[in-house]
């Protein structure tokens, strides 16, 4: 009698254990299809992912063109994707935003480092990044143009950047070539005068440089 009580207990308890072990597995596979579903997996994206993710995600507003004075209100602004997998990314993507000024002189064109950004992004949010202060005006009569990009991973290196023409009215792909293919976007703008500039003036004094690191809460 012991005996056969035992093995009904025995049995009770592998059945119950096995009960458990199949709710496990479903709650392992329920979780995973919950994260698969409430984000975008990027883990193992190579270099040209996270680019194609970033210029779709990237929008420059109020760039200040044509006869405005300043860019003050400008801005680049980093948000969810617009249409197809629209999920946030489950590892934010670090995105640097640089500025450059590319003056024309009797040499060519003469580019120098204005300010580079570094912020991480997942696209639940829109992230905007300034204009920095000192960019040339209206009032500044030179063939200045500003330059701005937005790529995914680390800074440029010196093999990565930007090329340049000297034509100071050059805009957009006409006027700048990058040594990469990780460029998400960028913008050209173009000098504030072009038909007034003096190719013989000296590069004006640099504007503030710097590079600032944004975690992911920045605004």
């Amino acid at each position: 009698m012991h005996s056969t009580q035992t093995r009904l207990r025995h049995g009770a308890l592998a059945a119950s254990a096995a009960v458990l072990a199949l709710l496990a597995a479903g709650c392992s596979k329920a979780s995973a299809g919950a994260q698969a579903g409430g984000c975008r997996a990027d883990v193992h994206w190579p270099e040209r992912e996270q680019t194609a993710w970033l210029r779709t995600a990237v929008t420059f507003r109020d760039t200040a063109d044509g006869d405005n004075a300043s860019y003050e209100k400008a801005s680049v602004v980093i948000g969810a994707q617009p249409t197809g997998d629209v999920r946030p990314l489950c590892r934010p993507l670090a995105v640097q935003v640089e500025f450059w000024t590319l003056t024309a002189t009797a040499a060519g064109s003469e580019m120098s480092f204005v300010m580079r950004y570094q912020l991480s992004t997942d696209g639940s949010r829109t992230r905007t990044v300034g204009f920095p202060v000192g960019l040339p005006t209206v009032r500044d009569v030179t063939c200045t143009r500003v330059l701005v990009a937005a790529y995914p991973g680390p800074p440029l290196t010196d093999g990565e950047q930007p090329r340049t023409t000297r034509d100071p009215a050059a805009t957009g792909d006409t006027g700048v070539r990058f040594g990469t293919e990780r460029i998400g976007a960028y913008r050209l703008l173009p000098a504030r005068g072009p038909a007034q500039c003096d190719a013989d003036r000296s590069t004006p004094s640099p504007s503030p440089t710097g590079t600032t690191g944004w975690n992911i809460y920045h605004p």
